[in-house]
């Protein structure tokens, strides 16, 4: 069915019926429900501390009471990829979302600090995440806010020795910081 379809199928409903099948599609499919939950109480900032602390918990596993071991650190970024995805699903303010976005990245970085990764995708997959984000705060008008913390995921890089810097300084070359 195409929109326009739809659109001429709706116009032919009474609101009773746009009613009942509001509820109906509420009641039968999770992502309209978690939608309309968003909508009338976003509670913005509550989500997004939830969503950071799921992101720390992969780099930074929390030890569960009367467990024996420490669990590793997991590093998935699609786990944060997911969330972030699901805040641009919502509609939540970008200004949040690439809070999120930088805040991914510095979590990453502050583990890679204290810990030696071998595996290169790592690095890669970092640098991914960071040319979304900045690709992000351009397209969303807000670069100006993010240009220090921009700056700093640089610095970062170059402090760490990271073997791809320079492709995070190409991106910096690009946008002349």
């Amino acid at each position: 069915m195409s929109k326009r379809d739809l659109k001429k199928y709706l116009t032919e409903l009474t609101k009773g019926q746009l009613e009942e099948q509001l509820i109906e599609l509420y009641e039968k499919f999770s992502p309209v429900k978690v939608y309309y939950d968003f909508v009338f109480n976003p509670k913005e900032d509550k989500l997004l501390q939830e969503s950071k602390v799921k992101i720390s918990h992969e780099y930074f596993p929390v030890k569960k009471p009367n467990a024996k071991w420490r669990p590793r650190a997991k590093m998935r970024r699609s786990v944060a990829q997911k969330i972030i995805k699901h805040f641009i699903m919502l509609g939540v303010d970008p200004f949040i979302i690439a809070d999120l976005m930088f805040y991914n990245i510095e979590i990453a970085q502050t583990y890679s600090a204290n810990n030696y990764i071998k595996q290169e995708l790592f690095y890669k997959s970092i640098f991914n995440s960071f040319e979304q984000a900045v690709n992000f705060v351009i397209s969303n008008g807000i670069f100006a806010e993010f240009k220090a913390r921009i700056e700093a995921v640089y610095q970062q890089t170059l402090q760490q020795k990271w073997k791809n810097r320079y492709d995070f300084e190409a991106i910096l070359d690009k946008i002349d910081i």
